[in-house]
């Protein structure tokens, strides 16, 4: 075999491969690759983030999860881990290896997947009908380009970039100040 030629999986054989892979992977239509380690603001970014809803949401029905857990775009043939995402969706509390129906999906950004989370990752998770929010965090300055599906099914973009301003994630309504995402971000963004 040449070293051209690609390796088509199925979902079954992914998920197997990912029980017991040493890292973790993203799949789309057969495709596999690797994911890549982060840096310290896109940690601790998703880590207040995630801090932030479930706080939130403790006492509903709602669960927070972070980048360990796989989401599974069916529509787009894909399994991808997403930073921070909420389900409300009692179907996903029976599923302990993905979730299917997540209201909200957050990306904290880097250089080498901004193009990816931007275009085809975004356009896989707009086929999500469960999904209302979609944030897209930059990691360099005090920036989330946050996209909520509309009434007609189109996607409205807002970008927040003031510090003392108030970011919404409508579908699990929490609002919270720009400037709580970035906490203990270095050099202080």
């Amino acid at each position: 075999m040449s070293l051209a030629e690609k390796i088509i999986l199925t979902a079954e054989e992914y998920l197997q491969g990912e029980e017991m892979a040493d890292f973790k992977h993203e799949y789309q239509n057969g495709e596999v690759w690797a994911m890549v380690g982060a840096t310290d603001n896109h940690v601790t970014i998703a880590l207040n983030l995630a801090l932030l809803l479930k706080q939130h949401l403790k006492n509903t029905p709602c669960r927070t999860y972070i980048s360990d857990m796989k989401v599974q775009v069916d529509k787009a043939g894909a399994f991808f881990y997403p930073d921070v995402m909420v389900t409300c969706n009692p179907k996903d509390q029976a599923n302990t290896l993905y979730k299917q129906h997540p209201l909200f999906i957050a990306e904290v950004l880097s250089p080498s997947t901004e193009a990816f989370d931007r275009g085809n990752k975004f356009n896989a998770y707009r086929q999500l009908d469960s999904l209302q929010t979609y944030w897209l965090i930059d990691t360099n300055a005090m920036r989330v380009d946050s996209f909520t599906r509309t009434q007609n099914d189109d996607w409205l973009l807002h970008s927040y970039t003031q510090a003392d301003g108030r970011v919404e994630i409508k579908g699990v309504e929490v609002k919270c100040l720009l400037k709580e995402l970035y906490e203990d971000t270095l050099p202080n963004i």
